[in-house]
């Protein structure tokens, strides 16, 4: 071989020596000095999420299941302080007597059926307590309670067959204050009794029956 070939040899293997090391030393920054190195910040494998619930667990403050709704009323409970409607007095049928306050009036007052004796003066033209004596008018006799237009023999105006009353106390109270207001067309003539305490009297003594 010759000289200047020998020289090219060395130099061309001298050239791989340097080539090699450079490519080692490169590989071994590239791999952490030999040992291979997770990705930077990479979580673990299998690592659960941060805060995520338990499996399973219930929404925070969720109610219990079927918990009824908080502040709802119990079933069948009534409406707190609902207004209780005014009902007429016990004695009062639907429709009888509309004058609710009439009705208050007479509840406030007791009657006296001697008084009452006196006042019936004014009716005793037209009307008998004895049962079955019919004058102008009919037959007061047992009329506390007694549906109008019953009386028998007596012929009775359309206005008062068709008025369905029923002479409970309240029901005369009103009437005795002006008959043709409660029943109008009625062909009974009397004006009435203002003063409430005389009708007050007047159905006491109408309820003794005379006696």
């Amino acid at each position: 071989m010759m000289a200047g070939d020998t020289n090219a040899g060395d130099m061309m293997a001298g050239l791989g020596r340097v080539t090699g090391m450079a490519a080692l030393a490169a590989l071994l920054l590239l791999t952490g000095c030999g040992g291979a190195a997770p990705a930077p910040d990479a979580p673990a494998t299998d690592a659960p999420v941060a805060d995520a619930p338990a499996p399973d667990a219930p929404v925070a403050d969720a109610p219990a299941p079927g918990a009824p709704v908080a502040d709802a009323p119990a079933p069948g409970a009534p409406v707190a302080d609902a207004p209780v409607a005014a009902m007429p007095a016990p004695d009062a049928r639907v429709g009888e007597v509309k004058d609710i306050a009439m009705l208050e009036e007479y509840s406030t007052l007791k009657g006296d059926a001697a008084a009452g004796k006196l006042v019936f003066a004014q009716c005793a033209a037209c009307h008998s307590l004895e049962e079955g004596v019919n004058r102008v008018g009919p037959s007061l006799h047992g009329i506390v309670g007694r549906e109008s237009g019953t009386v028998p023999g007596f012929r009775y105006s359309s206005a008062n067959l068709a008025s369905d009353m029923v002479w409970t106390e309240g029901a005369l109270f009103s009437y005795l204050k002006k008959p043709r207001e409660t029943i109008p067309g009625t062909t009974m003539a009397f004006g009435g009794i203002a003063d409430a305490q005389k009708r007050a009297d007047l159905i006491a003594y109408l309820k003794t029956g005379g006696q």
